[in-house]
């Protein structure tokens, strides 16, 4: 009898143990998930592109704050507002998307503060070149989607790298050596 109430003690207390959440993976959104990025354009104006085509995951746990991502941009999605120069910064000596048609984030840490993530922390490759970058977390929405009813997170985050770290720094400084880099990302959890 008191092996029983031993092993019925023992399973309640197992409880919450087994109740803990798991991390979820969330893929992203093709729709709504846009890099950009800007530049100094000979001291005229600063210009801003995108990239169309992105891929990517992110697993987070929101019961240790713990998470990863990997973002994977298609370069030859790039959306200059000029199909002249869509192709003139796919040439060799920008993107090289002939030999490097994606770059990829890969993060290594998540940094948190309070209840809120303020940084992820990673690995940008580019034209074969990887770089540690920090992507600083200007936003940051988790909740059910309304219209999809599916759980659902979202982000803005902006790093800043120089271009002629990733071999792509022909032109620098009149062209602007330095470029901001902005990421709208929404996810959904995988089924």
């Amino acid at each position: 009898m008191k092996i029983r109430k031993l092993l019925s003690v023992a399973s309640v207390l197992a409880l919450p143990l087994v109740a803990q959440a798991a991390p979820s993976t969330y893929m992203l959104d093709a729709n709504h998930t846009f890099p950009s990025f800007s530049y100094s354009h000979l001291g005229y104006s600063t210009q801003t592109s995108r990239f169309d085509k992105t891929t990517g995951k992110i697993v987070y746990d929101k019961e240790t704050g713990d998470g990863t991502a990997e973002i994977v941009i298609d370069m030859k999605s790039v959306s200059t507002g000029s199909a002249l120069f869509n192709e003139h910064i796919q040439g060799e000596d920008y993107f090289d998307t002939a030999k490097y048609p994606t770059a990829t984030f890969k993060s290594t840490k998540l940094r948190f503060s309070g209840n809120a993530p303020v940084a992820l922390e990673g690995t940008l490759t580019m034209k074969g070149v990887t770089q540690p970058v920090t992507l600083k977390i200007t936003h940051f929405k988790e909740m059910m989607h309304p219209m999809l009813k599916r759980e659902a997170i979202g982000a803005n985050a902006v790093a800043i790298v120089k271009r002629s770290a990733f071999n792509a720094g022909k032109n620098a400084p009149f062209v602007g050596d330095e470029v901001t880099i902005n990421i709208a990302i929404e996810a959904l959890k995988a089924e």
